[in-house]
């Protein structure tokens, strides 16, 4: 039995503004001391999973690969880089044809979220087993979580009877208001649909022939629309943008008579919301979420994260069942009861148009990170990293200068058509319209403080020459 594993790392993660951006979404976030995305890769290894398939988003491709270059054992990985957000649906059609190209329609395709968490990966492993057996059989197996509240976030999925074994699936229903929620909760037949699924590429391509033709017409045609680059494989918008924007509960799992329920043995949450991500979290004696070095006074139950370029002291006092998240941009105190609510906040930054909606505090690039410590009308400073190997794009800008000092590693500054070999204390000065461009030769990571100044400092002041990641 061959299984690969397919992880959807999608979504904006809104809720949890302001750790997660458009630019850097929940996948990415760091819990536990990796990344979302990475444990999600490392519960499929557990399993068994001999390749890797991730669909993300084509501006994340440079993200998804720093977490692969990170991990001590990165798996080979085919990546499926969406032009647009296109639901579950099309996704994991796309997957499945990929697949069948790939490996062969019998392949057992485990999918898993990337923002989703499970501390347990062995019990996870004997749920998927238990899940793998199904699908060799043709069936569509959804992980079911055992309801303990009634949660009005998720979708359900009625049973004849909530039990430890597999059982057929009667019905998916959508995320109930309360009351139709607790009368889920009363009956005892009901589980919460995990988004994590199981089946043969041939199983589910046959389901969406069935119950979703146009659907899998629409992923074949963009499957052919698209340009390969090694395992990386780049769709063509207009092609990719004919699929139907729908999540594959809807298109296949609601009307399919195959599909089983295997329940979860293990502990999980979609860490969808700032107090699921305390609950995640080790707890002090006041029920407390925070940093050691956090002075808390008469404070329970309250969360504190804390994303800071230089040391900072946060102290509470006085305060219960907050959620307090501080990034070097923007600050977000919220009551843990109002904490499903931040989307409110992202939708109203979206409408005034801030940037803090879609950069985060630390903005990732290809060749490596800048972050903004300091602006004000004539000057802003930056801290730039630059991996081993990597450069900037060869730039000018029409209306700042910039100063820039290396304080770690060793590059090239290339000013005009001279070229600086450059060292930690060392400084070049880049003069307004003149052509630049800085290139790591070290084998280390290459630091530098940069200093703009000018009547204006935005980020879209930059004229592209020539670039090694075709932005030019």
């Amino acid at each position: 039995m061959h299984v690969l594993s397919v992880v959807l790392s999608g979504g904006a993660g809104s809720r949890l503004w302001p750790a997660s951006r458009q630019a850097f979404p929940k996948p990415f976030m760091k819990l536990g001391g990796s990344t979302l995305l990475q444990q999600a890769i490392e519960r499929g290894q557990a399993c068994g999973t001999g390749d890797l398939m991730i669909v993300t988003n084509k501006d994340h491709l440079f993200l998804t690969k720093d977490v692969l270059g990170q991990m001590a054992d990165p798996p080979d990985a085919t990546l499926l880089l969406e032009p647009k957000g296109r639901n579950t649906g099309p996704a994991i059609a796309l997957a499945a044809l990929q697949c069948i190209e790939k490996f062969g329609g019998e392949t057992v395709m485990l999918v898993l979220s990337a923002d989703h968490l499970v501390p347990d990966v062995e019990a996870f492993v004997a749920s998927a087993s238990q899940a793998f057996k199904l699908a060799t059989q043709g069936a569509l197996v959804v992980f079911g979580i055992s309801p303990t509240s009634p949660d009005t976030g998720f979708g359900y999925i009625e049973v004849a009877q909530v039990s430890r074994s597999s059982q057929p699936a009667k019905r998916f229903v959508e995320k109930p208001d309360l009351q139709t929620a607790q009368e889920y909760l009363a009956t005892g037949r009901y589980y919460w649909n995990s988004g994590m699924f199981c089946f043969t590429a041939n199983a589910i391509v046959a389901a969406f022939e069935k119950y979703a033709p146009e659907l899998l017409d629409a992923a074949k045609k963009a499957l052919k629309s698209t340009e390969h680059q090694g395992n990386t494989i780049q769709f063509d918008l207009h092609a990719f943008g004919l699929q139907p924007d729908i999540s594959i509960d809807y298109a296949v799992m609601e009307p399919a008579d195959n599909v089983h329920v295997v329940p979860a043995k293990f502990q999980w949450s979609d860490v969808g919301s700032w107090p699921a991500v305390a609950k995640a979290q080790p707890q002090d004696a006041s029920g407390n979420t925070m940093p050691s070095d956090v002075v808390a006074i008469d404070t329970t139950g309250t969360h504190v994260q804390v994303d800071s370029h230089i040391p900072k002291l946060v102290a509470t006092l006085g305060v219960h069942d907050l959620v307090i998240v501080d990034t070097p941009d923007a600050l977000l105190v919220a009551h843990k009861n109002s904490a499903q609510e931040v989307k409110k906040i992202v939708d109203t930054l979206k409408s005034r148009k801030h940037e803090a909606v879609h950069l985060p505090s630390v903005v990732h690039r290809p060749w490596g990170t800048y972050a903004t410590l300091k602006e004000e009308d004539s000057y802003k400073v930056k801290r730039i990293t630059v991996k081993p190997g990597e450069s900037l794009s060869l730039q000018y800008h029409h209306q700042r200068s910039e100063h820039w000092v290396v304080v770690q590693g060793r590059g090239i500054v290339q000013i005009g058509d001279i070229e600086h070999v450059t060292g930690p204390g060392e400084y070049r000065h880049i003069p307004l319209k003149e052509k630049h461009r800085l290139t790591n030769i070290g084998e280390e990571l290459l630091v530098l403080i940069e200093v703009q100044c000018g009547v204006y400092l935005g980020e879209d002041d930059i004229v592209r020459l020539a670039d090694t990641y075709g932005r030019a």
